[in-house]
Formats: structure tokens, sequence, C-alpha cells
């Protein structure tokens, strides 16, 4: 049953991870419930310790603005094109409606990757304000603003006092932060809690802007609504650079564009793997991860899903962020970095923090930056043939980086590794790592070609046909199914990935057999689950949802082995899974429909725009599009 109310103060029940809005202005972001309480927010930037937290605790802060009392919204939505949320209430007296924005404004300052790196004619700044607006449309609303910040991540309360003249403004402070409170209502104190209340009528209009660095905030009405709709120019200019096919699906399409771009820290590029830390994989479980990180792996995947949408600007940020990192790493990357390119991420638990709906520990941090993982070479080298092909051009400094990831696969491939999907088990021989490795030595013998380096070709050329023939010799069962890692019959959606990177041909009868027996053999109510924990060691007893990455694998699997419509009607159900804002979570639970996991979820959103392309332009003359290659 859905809960009736969704806040974030004590003793409220949690709202459904789906039910949650997403905003950005792509250095922080939050989560506002159905309530119209602000339950996740981090400052100053998106994997900073929390201001708000009731997500994952109810006192870990909130911020709420809407009807006093209990009250469920009449309807929530985007406005159309943008990161700017609307919340309806119908109340016994009247309508009111509540518009979120954190505000994009002019640049404000350079930042060193703007200094080195051109930016897109559409990029604004990040103006470091959350501005909520509030219009009584018809009859009267009594209208209630709490705010009550708790930083780092729930352990320091507020301290509120009044700042210039009257109760508009207020202030606090805490963890390094200066929080600034700035409204056209009266507000007063309650311990850490600034509080207001009113009565609109007919016409009646309010707005409460939160801000936290020197860029001022609007304080009048009037300023906030130019602000927002300067804002809300900023974000449909933005999707109005992007190239999406006339089509019933565009929206989905569009909504996950908005949401990899939300989900982007614009001072480097890099591409969040999701907002949030801690929402469980499985209800009241242990499988609670951090993932406001970029991982390597994803990067392959993301320009081609930038690039095929006309974002060439994202693209070559992201690009040129993984590029920066590699260089650094010298030949040792890892599989995954802080948005801001910092190496070290180590994992702790918050134990004040009771966890989404009891699902604990709450972790900060990710151990999984020290594992073994062997597809991040292949994934750097795929990113980089991606930009080099839409150039035809290859620098030195590329190429010194090529050259040191490409060794360095083909120094480690013949080791086991911790897989695509992290294992906390014993290290196997994973079939996607492998693949990874061939696509690092195959991808870097055409770029040596196009560099004119043919000895240096040739020799990983001869490497990726060595670990071609290793794989097609020792991760294939008796069926001639691809399995999960060498010496198993167990299954592992990763192995989709063969067609979609051109390890093999659709046509071949190896794909064609791995594919059906992925979408046969390990699916639940057609969704797509990562492996069965059954089969798999990866240090937990706890099962989990399906992941919505792998079912979006299949659908482009499908189309490309020619089950054209089999595709069609699995994407046709995966959208309709959707969140009612179009966002999804890393997971789905198959049976309610129930999303698990840390959201908006990155690799959901990429996945789904590659699988939505390959269903569209099958269905046209040109037919579908090939492999990540």
């Amino acid at each position: 049953m859905r809960p009736t109310v969704a806040g974030g103060r004590a003793g409220e029940p949690f709202a459904p991870i789906a039910d949650y809005g997403f905003l950005s202005d792509c250095e922080t972001t939050a989560l506002i419930a159905p309530s119209g309480n602000v339950e996740w927010m981090c400052l100053p930037r998106m994997d900073s310790p929390s201001v708000f937290g009731s997500i994952l605790d109810r006192d870990a802060g909130y911020f709420r603005v809407g009807p006093a009392g209990v009250e469920v919204p009449a309807a929530q939505r985007y406005i159309p094109g943008t990161m700017v949320m609307e919340t309806t209430w119908w109340t016994h007296g009247g309508w009111l409606v509540v518009t979120d924005a954190l505000l994009m404004g002019p640049w404000h300052h350079e930042t060193e990757r703007s200094k080195t790196h051109r930016r897109a004619p559409t990029d604004y700044d990040a103006d470091h304000v959350l501005l909520r607006m509030v219009r009584c449309v018809n009859g009267q609303v009594q209208v209630r603003l709490d705010c009550m910040p708790v930083f780092d991540y729930g352990r320091v309360p507020a301290r509120w006092e009044h700042t210039g003249d009257g109760y508009h403004e207020a202030a606090c402070h805490g963890n390094g932060l200066t929080l600034r409170l700035t409204t056209d209502m009266n507000v007063g104190f309650e311990g850490s809690l600034a509080t207001g209340r009113t009565l609109l009528k007919q016409g009646d209009t309010r707005f409460v802007a939160l801000s936290w660095s020197e860029h001022e905030p609007p304080h009048t009405y009037a300023e906030a609504h130019e602000r927002l709709v300067w804002t809300v120019h900023h974000w449909q200019h933005w999707l109005d650079r992007g190239k999406f096919p006339d089509h019933p699906w565009r929206s989905h399409l569009q909504r996950s564009a908005l949401t990899l771009k939300g989900l982007t820290f614009a001072p480097t590029g890099a591409v969040a793997a999701a907002a949030t830390t801690s929402l469980p994989e499985t209800p009241k479980g242990e499988r609670n991860w951090d993932y406001r990180y970029t991982w390597i792996r994803d990067s392959t995947m993301a320009l081609w899903a930038f690039y095929t949408l006309g974002f060439d600007w994202e693209a070559n940020d992201f690009f040129y962020f993984i590029t920066d990192v590699a260089e650094a790493a010298d030949g040792r990357l890892q599989i995954m970095y802080g948005v801001d390119g910092r190496e070290e991420l180590p994992e702790t638990t918050l134990d004040h923090l009771s966890g989404y709906d009891g699902a604990r520990p709450v972790r900060i941090g990710n151990d999984a930056y020290t594992q073994a993982q062997h597809d991040v070479w292949g994934a750097i080298i795929g990113s980089i043939y991606l930009f080099v092909r839409r150039r035809d051009r290859l620098d030195d400094r590329l190429w010194k980086i090529i050259v040191k990831q490409v060794e360095e696969a083909l120094a480690n491939w013949r080791k086991p590794d911790c897989g695509m999907w992290e294992v906390r088990g014993k290290p196997q021989h994973f079939t996607s790592s492998k693949v990874f490795c061939w696509v690092a030595a195959d991808r870097g013998a055409r770029l040596a070609r196009i560099r004119g380096c043919h000895d240096l070709a040739e020799r990983w050329q001869k490497a990726a046909d060595e670990i071609h023939a290793d794989v097609l010799a020792n991760a294939l069962d008796e069926r001639g199914v691809f399995t999960a890692h060498y010496g198993t019959k167990a299954l592992d959606a990763s192995v989709l990935l063969i067609p979609l990177l051109g390890f093999l041909p659709p046509d071949d009868k190896r794909v064609r057999e791995t594919v059906l027996a992925i979408a046969n053999e390990l699916t639940e109510d057609d969704l797509v689950l990562r492996y069965r924990p059954e089969e798999t060691d990866d240090g937990f007893s706890s099962s989990e949802g399906t992941f919505t990455i792998c079912s979006f694998w299949l659908v482009s699997s499908l189309v490309m082995i020619g089950e054209l419509e089999r595709a069609k009607r699995l994407c046709e159900k995966l959208l309709s899974y959707a969140s009612p804002l179009q966002l999804y979570a890393e997971e789905i639970d198959p049976h309610t429909g129930r999303h698990l996991g840390n959201f908006p979820q990155a690799f959901t959103h990429l996945s789904l725009i590659n699988a939505v392309m390959h269903v569209i332009q099958a269905e046209r003359p040109e037919g579908p599009p090939g492999a990540f290659a």
C-alpha cells in the first residue's frame, strides 16, 4: 500500500523511492517527496555531507513548503523541458501550487575546466539557491514553511538567527557552511526549526529562497519569478540542442537526457552514478551503497548516448574528465573516482542513522574503488575510440594514455577480478571482464592504425585475437551460451554486452542462444536479474530486485538479433515502470513494480536511451545502430 503521507518529520512514513522529484543545478542535487519536503540535499556539492537527510533518518533534516496539515498532492510534474518541478495540492479550502528549482544564472566564475575547455553556449552557472515559490490558484489555503537543516549527515543541528531588518531573513551555520533563508513570509524559530505560517487567498503568492554562497538570493517575489523564468529558459534552451526522434517515446528520451545532465558535475564534467547513498536494493536489507561518484565503465555508453542525442558538449566534457584521471593515474586506473577527480573514497557507516525505511547500514564512501575490475581499460579505450572516430585525429596526449591503458589490459587480462558487479566474494575469471580487455586491445589496434603505428597495431590485434579465442574456449557452456565466468554454468546479464561491444556479430548463433537464454532463464516477469544470488558468490545472503540496466540491455540485444517485436514489447513494459516523473532507480521489484536502490540512476537512463534508440532506428530504413564500436 502507498502511504497517505510522505513527509520527513519524525514519525512520518517514507515515500516510495519512485515518488521523489529530482532537482539539480549541476553542482548539487535535491530530492523532494510528494509532501513537499526536501528530504535529501548535500551541500555545497552533490557528494558533500547532507544538510537535509530525512530520506535516511527522520531526524536528519527536512525543508517543507506546502499546505498546513497532512495533505496528499493532486499532481506533480516538471515544467516541460526543464528540471523545474511543480506540485499541486487540492485542499478543502482551495488549490495551491508550489514550484521548486535549483536556480541557474549567468556565469559567475571560471572553473579550472572552463579555462581549458570550451563551454557550451547554453551553459549557465549554478546560482547556489534553492527557490520555492507558492501560488494560491483559487479559494484560500493555509501555507506552512518548515526548514530544519541538520548538518553533517544529521549530526549537527542548526542554530538560526535573524539577519537584516524584520523577520524575513535568517541564517544558520554548521560544518563550514552558512545557510541563508530569504522569504516574504514572517519566520520564527523553534529550536533548530525555522518556521512560518500564512493564509493565502486566490492570486496570493509567496517565495522562499535558501542559499549557501556569496551569490545573492532573490529578495522579492518579482525578482524570484524573474530568476525562475531564467532557469526555465536555461533548461529548455539546453534541451533544444538535442536531436530527438519524432516518436511516442520521445519524452522518455528527453527526461533521461535532462536527468543525465542533472547528474553531471559541471566544474569537471563527471557524471555521478546517482544522486543518493544507501537507498536499499533490498527492502530493509544491507545492499546499501554510496553512488555519488563517477564510474569509468559508464563512460563508453555515456558518450554513445550523448553523441547519439546530439549533446557533443556533454560527451566531450565527460571524455575530458576521464582522460584527465587516466593521465594522472599513469596506467593505474581505478574503476571510480570522486566527481572532482579525487582517488580515495574510503567507505564508512553512519550508525546514528536508521536508514531508509529501516535499511541499514547507511554507507558513505565506496570501497569498491580499491577493487581490481578489468573492464576499466576497455571502457576508457572504447571511449577514446568513440571520441577519435568523430574527429579522425589522435593527438600525442591521448596516444600516451592509450599505450599505457592497453598495455595494462594486456598485462592483467589473464588474472581473475571482481567483475563489473563489484562482487565482494572470491575473484573469478569473469566473461565480461575478458571481453572488455578484448575491447582495449581491439580498439587500441584500430587507434594505432589511425596513428600510423602499424607494428604496435599488429601486436595489439594479435593479443585481441588471443583474448577472443580464450573467451570462446572457456566461457561457453555445452549449449553454446556464454556464462558468468570460467568454470560455471551460471548465467550473468553482463554477457549481453557481447553484441553491444562488437565481440561477436549479432547473427552469430552463440550470441542468439545467449540472448535468448538470458531472456528465458534469468528473468522474473520478463525483467532481467544481474545473476541469481544462489549461483554467484557476491558476499551477501540477501536477494535483490531486477536490474533495470540489464533489462534495457536485453531490449538492445533482442533488436540486434532480429527479435524486434519482442524487444518492443519489453521496452514498452520497462517504460511503463517509470516513476510518475519518468525517473528510474537502479532496480525494480518485478512483482510489485517498486523501485529499489539509489535514485535517479544514471546507468539506467543511459541504457534506456540506448535501448529506445535501438528500437526506433530498427523500425526505420537505415536499420538499428551497430555496436559501441
